[in-house]
């Protein structure tokens, strides 16, 4: 180990900083978070810098450095692109047994500055030893990626909480194990979700009843395929969860970034298909969250569009479990994006409508189609396959002229992406030549897909020759 990481406390102490530059604009900005009170020397400073200085924040001395400079000083920073200068206040600094930095030359440095995380009161350092601090600074974006920005607010109430967990719990332990349960339960994702009030609660119920553990459900929507489009929030969760419940619209790549000894059970079913029963998964989970466990319901697009997320957390308030809320980008959103489509533009549309061509409870004929057709908005057809024939008619006989433009996709944002541009005439053949899951979009924005269309997938080469329709 080359260097020891140790975190100093600068609250209040002279840190002393040669050069005026923004190299030391840096140093001075990171160090001003940690408390420190900081004197620059420097015959010129940059803008930032004397800004700081005016406001009082920092002090300036507009001189040349000397080693009486070093008065009872905690920190040096070396921060001048002058060799010579910087070797002398290391030396100077060595002389003295203060710790001193010289920005980009390890070899002159008693101490160096880590790649930081910072969720304050929790802090995390990465360093290479200034052999490779890139590689320290891609570490830290990996890491910072996992990491929740209200993890510090997490340790701020179990701070508050020490001192009565610990007369509660006369063995450390019994106070370890209390501390484990409570971080691996609901405890931190109420925090997280900004529901204080119940974390407390559940902290509460935690050291009265030791032996009882709370479990939690977390909805989490996974986008439409693309593991890049998973939300940050999203993929922190599914690393934390005992159990993921998932769809069939999920893909294996997002399957894949769940945590390594996590229990993945398939629920979801395609239409048509086999799976499991809404009933039997609203036990499933309410079964899993009794027995204190951490779940996921991890479902394609967004769990509130069209997703059934509502009825599932219906079911679970009924029986007082914690859950919260992880939205996706949804399918329309995404599979749009991708191909290149606005859903809506100044010159063709004002608005956009999402609808389903599930006809479950005669959806089908609840929708105001008339309106549809004469509103200068775009409209989107999720599930429309199922029910392309009804739909094709019900387009047709209320008013949607037959050459309005159609873009039919089907695994949208996947490598396997496939986008079918027509007309509403052309819907009933096209939707023979696309794979589920599926989307349709109807509007003027179509025309839009030539020339903003960017991603490459493996169907773009597969053409369809066939009089008014293109495949891209």
């Amino acid at each position: 180990m080359n260097y020891l990481p140790i975190f100093a406390n600068l609250k209040s102490r002279r840190v002393l900083v040669v050069g005026g530059g923004e190299i030391a604009l840096r140093k001075v900005i990171l160090l001003l978070r940690a408390g420190a009170i900081i004197t620059v020397i420097a015959h010129k400073i940059c803008l930032k810098l004397l800004y700081l200085f005016k406001k009082n924040i920092i002090k300036w001395l507009k001189t040349e450095f000397k080693e009486e400079h070093l008065e009872q000083v905690f920190l040096v920073i070396a921060a001048t692109n002058n060799k010579i200068l910087n070797k002398n206040v290391f030396i100077a600094s060595n002389k003295r047994c203060i710790l001193v930095n010289t920005v980009d030359d390890p070899s002159k440095c008693s101490f160096i500055f880590p790649s930081i995380i910072d969720r304050s009161p929790i802090v995390i350092g990465i360093s290479s030893g200034g052999s490779a601090p890139v590689l320290s600074r891609l570490i830290r974006e990996r890491i910072e990626s996992l990491l929740p920005m209200k993890l510090g607010m997490v340790a701020n109430i179990a701070q508050k909480w020490r001192e009565q967990v610990k007369n509660f719990f006369l063995f450390s332990s019994e106070r370890r194990f209390f501390w484990e349960r409570l971080f691996n339960g609901a405890f931190v994702g109420q925090i997280l979700s900004g529901n204080i009030k119940n974390a407390i609660s559940i902290l509460n119920k935690e050291i009265r009843f030791p032996n009882v553990s709370t479990g939690e459900i977390i909805l989490v929507g996974a986008g439409p395929g693309d593991s890049g489009l998973l939300t940050l929030r999203g993929l922190q969760v599914i690393q934390q969860a005992d159990y993921v419940l998932y769809d069939a619209l999920v893909s294996k790549e997002i399957l894949g970034l769940v945590r390594r000894d996590a229990n993945c059970i398939n629920v979801g079913k395609c239409s048509g298909g086999k799976g499991m029963l809404q009933r039997d998964i609203n036990n499933l989970l309410i079964s899993l969250a009794k027995k204190g466990k951490k779940v996921v319901r991890l479902k394609g697009g967004d769990p509130f569009i069209f997703g059934r997320g509502g009825e599932e957390l219906k079911n679970l308030k009924r029986y007082d479990i914690s859950f919260q809320v992880v939205p996706g980008v949804t399918a329309a959103i995404g599979a749009a994006a991708y191909a290149g489509i606005p859903l809506t533009h100044r010159t063709c549309s004002q608005g956009v409508i999402f609808i389903t061509g599930d006809n479950a409870d005669n959806n089908l004929n609840k929708i105001n189609w008339c309106h549809l057709a004469i509103s200068a908005i775009t409209v989107v057809i999720y599930m429309f396959k199922v029910n392309v024939n009804k739909i094709y008619k019900k387009l047709i006989f209320y008013g949607f002229l037959k050459k309005t433009p159609v873009a039919l996709i089907g695994q949208a944002t996947t490598l396997n992406q496939k986008i079918l541009i027509g007309t509403v005439e052309n819907i009933p053949y096209l939707a023979l030549r696309i794979n589920n899951p599926s989307i349709l979009i109807i509007g003027k924005v179509v025309n839009l897909h030539k020339k903003l269309k960017w991603f490459k997938s493996i169907n773009l080469l597969d053409k369809i020759k066939y009089k008014n329709v293109i495949e891209k």
